[in-house]
């Protein structure tokens, strides 16, 4: 089954668990290391109750989006607490994230999971609908982004289950059955 959502995200999302497959529409706002950074020193650019923020430097050509893959959201792992307290409902990125921002999200976000390769796939479900801080460059600056349908797999549900760590877990149980 795929649970369709749209943004705004509510309490809607913790129902979700980890490996859920899901369909997300609406909008959402892109943002790497530089924009957490901005974001954090100078507030955030958007209404952060019940959005989300997608670990990803999109490229844009002609106001299109022609590859939006996510990034590697470890590198925002010291950078999420804030954006969870002001009311951020979910990231998505790939790769997974750490124990504290596990906790961080526990009772009250997500963590939905993209696959990186596929970023012609992900700019063919969004439209451009606008961008802060374009100082920034086109990688860091925040883009709004309307999304229609995004596939996404629920990678860290609001209970703390994680399917990376389940996965790095079952790998190194089976790498020491070979050794």
């Amino acid at each position: 089954m795929i649970i369709q959502l749209t943004t705004p995200l509510g309490d809607e999302i913790l129902d979700l668990r980890a490996g859920d497959r899901v369909e997300l529409s609406g909008r959402i706002y892109t943002a790497r290391d530089e924009a957490h950074l901005r974001m954090k020193a100078e507030g955030i650019p958007f209404d952060p109750k019940g959005a989300v923020i997608y670990h990803c430097g999109p490229v844009i050509k002609d106001e299109k989006i022609i590859a939006a893959g996510p990034t590697t959201s470890a590198r925002m792992n010291t950078l999420t607490g804030f954006i969870l307290d002001n009311g951020v409902r979910a990231l998505i990125g790939k790769g997974g994230m750490n124990s504290t921002v596990r906790e961080q999200l526990r009772g009250r976000g997500v963590y939905f999971a993209f696959t990186g390769g596929c970023a012609a796939l992900a700019a063919s479900h969004m439209t451009l609908k606008g961008e802060h801080f374009p100082d920034l460059g086109m990688a860091e600056a925040v883009w709004i982004i309307e999304l229609d349908h995004l596939p996404l797999v629920v990678g860290i549900d609001a209970n703390g289950n994680d399917l990376f760590e389940k996965v790095m877990k079952h790998a190194s149980r089976e790498a020491q059955k070979r050794e």
